[in-house]
């Protein structure tokens, strides 16, 4: 049995997640977010659903004590402060894998027209919260793995490559079920990929900007 942690299980990308997750019949899930309301029916006995807020760090604590792997698909403009009540409660927990959702431009590392566009989009502080809410992940000293998406689409299929930190980000897009299938794929494999920052991108999405902009 593998238990896993969803934190900010209400997230589009996440319900994904959660459905693949549970294809395996081993694994065992806690569900974590402010409002259960926004979950799907999903089977009670492989399903523990927790209310809360990650700040709340005695409440997280105890969520992700005796977890195999946490998964955080949080947002929000005080990211960073997410990052390190999610760090304090692991290390409190004792519990050391985890896979994390971010975004891409956090290291400045998106080519040409692209990212000079991705940088206005999100200008306003946000990817400086989202750079400094990795760097505390990557300063914890847990095994983790960054995720960082392409421009995200609802689009039905999984069809997505990995670029490294240090490497320039490929394409404009991705979508939200290729994400939860690589967090899928790394929870199944929980050593591959340790210390990593990964860039997701759908093959041949090269452009100035995403299609439907």
């Amino acid at each position: 049995m593998t238990r896993i942690a969803v934190l900010g299980a209400g997230g589009r990308i996440a319900k994904l997640a959660v459905a693949r997750l549970l294809e395996d019949a081993t694994n065992q899930l806690t569900l974590y977010l402010r409002n259960p309301k926004r979950l799907p029916d999903l089977p009670g006995d492989r399903v523990e659903v927790i209310e809360g807020d990650v700040l709340d760090e005695s409440l997280l604590t105890r969520a992700v004590q005796g977890q195999d792997v946490v998964y955080a698909n949080l947002a929000g403009a005080d990211i960073e402060a997410q990052a390190r009540a999610v760090v304090s409660a692991l290390r409190a927990a004792g519990t050391r894998r985890l896979i994390w959702i971010s975004t891409l431009g956090i290291y400045d590392e998106v080519p040409g027209e692209y990212g000079k566009w991705n940088h206005r989009m999100l200008d306003g502080g946000y990817l400086e919260t989202y750079s400094a809410a990795a760097r505390t992940i990557e300063e914890s000293g847990l095994d983790y793995t960054i995720i960082r998406p392409a421009w995200l689409s609802d689009t039905d299929e999984v069809d997505y490559e990995l670029t490294q930190k240090g490497q320039p980000f490929k394409g404009t897009e991705v979508s939200r079920a290729s994400v939860a299938a690589l967090v899928a794929e790394l929870v199944k494999n929980p050593a591959s990929a340790i210390g990593a920052s990964l860039g997701v991108n759908k093959p041949g999405t090269d452009g100035d900007k995403p299609f439907w902009y």
